[in-house]
């Protein structure tokens, strides 16, 4: 085995494609999700049809005791651990008027926290491993035209300082930290959608390349980031956006 690679939120979306993207013979990948356990699967069978090794764990990553028990499974399975892609999350539009302390706390739980104790419990298994989070453009752009998200915004705001925090002490271990924010992502057909199909439309409007991109898009950059030839990228926050300002 050359490569294992934790994939957390990685039923369905952008995580499910960096399954994808990073499978072939040599590698094996631990698919978690919260809940969609049938997603899971299915991805664990794209991933073994590729040549690789597939394991599937279910958990809530707000859960304090998940990220252990996830790098402990990997381990075991797998024997290693040589890359984290810390994917789980979600969307929250509530308006910042609207949003009680439960609101906020839910997602600064699932990422913020998320992130935070996946990426402890994985660093003491990395010697030149890779590090990779997926942030958001809702913690970048703000203006009257677009879609705010208080909640969502604070939490990968957050994550994206932790990313720099943890760059600097993982270099000591030639480990490389590092986070993607995609920006208006399409979803999966029949996956829970923030905007409306009229939102959706309008804001591929404002895209300079006038398209929405895709959770493809979003893993080619993670597959890219998780490589050798990335050896030297570390502590960023890299954009996948279509030109998004």
């Amino acid at each position: 085995m050359s490569r294992v690679v934790l994939v957390t939120g990685a039923a369905s979306g952008i995580g499910a494609a960096c399954c994808r993207r990073m499978a072939g013979p040599g590698t094996a990948i631990l698919v978690h999700t919260r809940r969609n356990a049938e997603g899971a699967a299915r991805v664990a069978e794209e991933v073994r049809a590729k040549g690789a090794e597939a394991e599937v764990m279910l958990g809530d990553i707000a859960d304090a005791a998940l990220p252990d028990a996830l790098v402990a499974r990997a381990l075991e399975r797998f024997g290693r651990l040589d890359a984290l892609v810390f994917a789980a999350g979600f969307a929250d539009r509530t308006p910042f008027r609207d949003a009680p302390d439960a609101v906020f706390a839910k997602s600064l739980d699932a990422v913020l926290w998320g992130f935070l104790r996946t990426a402890r419990a994985a660093l003491p298994h990395l010697e030149d491993g890779r590090i990779v989070a997926i942030s958001s453009f809702v913690a970048h752009v703000f203006r009257t035209d677009v879609t705010l998200f208080p909640a969502s915004a604070a939490a990968k705001a957050g994550m994206e300082a932790l990313v720099r925090a943890v760059a600097m002490e993982a270099a000591a271990k030639g480990t490389t930290v590092n986070a993607v924010s995609p920006g208006y992502t399409r979803k999966d057909p029949g996956a829970h959608a923030a905007l409306t199909p009229a939102q959706w439309e309008a804001v591929t409007a404002k895209i300079p390349l006038r398209r929405l991109g895709t959770p493809d898009d979003v893993a080619a950059m993670v597959n890219f980031l998780c490589s050798p030839e990335a050896g030297y990228v570390t502590g960023q926050v890299i954009h996948v956006n279509g030109g998004l300002i």
